[in-house]
């Protein structure tokens, strides 16, 4: 159990409802205590023996429960080249290998370094990349990741967004600029695209016809190109913090409409409606925070897609483990919650294990500590 003291999840987040406030310190505290106590799973995934991953870059959770996991298969080296899975691959809920696809096709331009995938709630996988030329990384092109890809389930090309290099910067209606997240909304039929490595903004499309709607920067202001293949990082924060994005990394959109925006460098989550209207942030300079985001029922024996509308205690949480590297990604809509661990390097918990993804479960012990807890409205979720 020493071990799993070390899996610690930190910089989580819940938003007050529609007509409240964020909660004062003792209450945070105390509804951090009821918080998922969660630790490794060890035996999973069941991957094939001949199989080998590259980096894990993203996990999503389709509506059968199934873990849709994004590696990259060009940072393998070696004899293990020969092994590699496919850019996607599929496993059920107890981790057997379901089937995998991906890589470069007929009529699209696959990411040259994949980084998020998204199942929707129409079944569609989207995925995109982060890939720039000045990164100097062995075995890519020098090209640029400004596109996003829709796919049947079975791998099936469905459309293309944008064009790979094509990017003209903030203001460009037509392309992505090195996009790391994107979220689908059924109400409007739109794709929220956290268009975050490149450009510093949120944009939102048609998800049939990929027809530009709206965009906005950090507190609703008008992105300002400032560009970096680099990742910039900083020292000092300080409220209300820059009036740029600085990597949009992570965006979800609740059952109401309302967006969370995981600004990562600049250490902040901002809260707007779904025309941009910036509502109100939470800033923890002090930590490393707003890695990622995720939907969470703050009472463990609900389901995420069930949960009744009388429950007013619904909850969003986001954060990364205490080992380097290693997000809280995706969570299953299982009666018992099942978080996802990502990591570009194997994580201690699992023995040194190769696969560099494993999923973590709830557990009622004390391995875990959460960092503060806001709830939301029963509509939000």
């Amino acid at each position: 159990m020493k071990s799993f003291a070390r899996t610690i999840l930190v910089a989580s987040l819940m938003v007050a409802g529609a007509q409240g406030a964020w909660l004062s310190k003792a209450q945070a505290a105390a509804q951090a205590r009821s918080m998922p106590m969660f630790e490794v799973d060890k035996a999973w995934p069941k991957k094939p023996p001949n199989m080998k991953f590259g980096d894990v870059s993203s996990i999503a959770i389709d509506a059968k429960d199934n873990a849709w996991v994004l590696t990259r298969p060009r940072t393998l080296k070696g004899d293990d080249v020969k092994m590699a899975a496919p850019p996607v691959t599929i496993f059920d809920s107890a981790g057997n290998y379901v089937r995998g696809w991906g890589g470069d096709g007929n009529g699209y331009q696959w990411p040259e370094r994949e980084h998020g995938i998204l199942i929707d709630s129409k079944g569609f996988v989207w995925l995109g990349g982060n890939s720039c030329p000045e990164n100097g990384l062995p075995g890519l092109r020098p090209v640029t990741d400004d596109q996003l890809l829709k796919f049947t389930q079975d791998g099936k090309f469905v459309t293309q967004f944008g064009k790979s290099s094509a990017s003209k910067g903030n203001a460009d209606t037509a392309n992505f600029h090195r996009p790391a997240d994107a979220q689908y909304f059924p109400a409007t039929n739109e794709l929220f695209v956290a268009d975050g490595y490149g450009n510093h903004r949120v944009v939102v499309v048609d998800a049939d016809t990929g027809r530009f709607k709206r965009m906005w920067g950090a507190f609703g202001n008008k992105p300002v190109d400032d560009y970096s293949c680099a990742v910039v990082s900083y020292k000092e924060f300080k409220e209300p913090g820059p009036q740029n994005f600085s990597i949009v990394h992570a965006i979800r959109v609740s059952k109401d409409g309302t967006v969370y925006v995981a600004d990562r460098e600049n250490r902040r989550v901002q809260m707007f409606d779904k025309d941009g209207k910036f509502i109100k942030q939470l800033m923890k300079g002090e930590a490393i925070f707003a890695r990622d985001l995720a939907f969470s029922p703050s009472s463990m024996s609900a389901t995420i897609r069930a949960l009744p509308s009388s429950i007013a205690r619904r909850s969003i949480i986001w954060g990364r483990f205490s080992q380097p590297e290693s997000w809280a990604r995706a969570i299953t809509s299982r009666p018992i919650p099942r978080a996802i661990s990502i990591s570009r390097r194997p994580v201690r918990e699992c023995n040194g294990c190769s696969t560099r993804a494993c999923r973590v479960r709830q557990n009622r012990g004390k391995n875990l500590s959460v960092g503060g807890s806001f709830p939301l409205s029963p509509l939000h979720v």
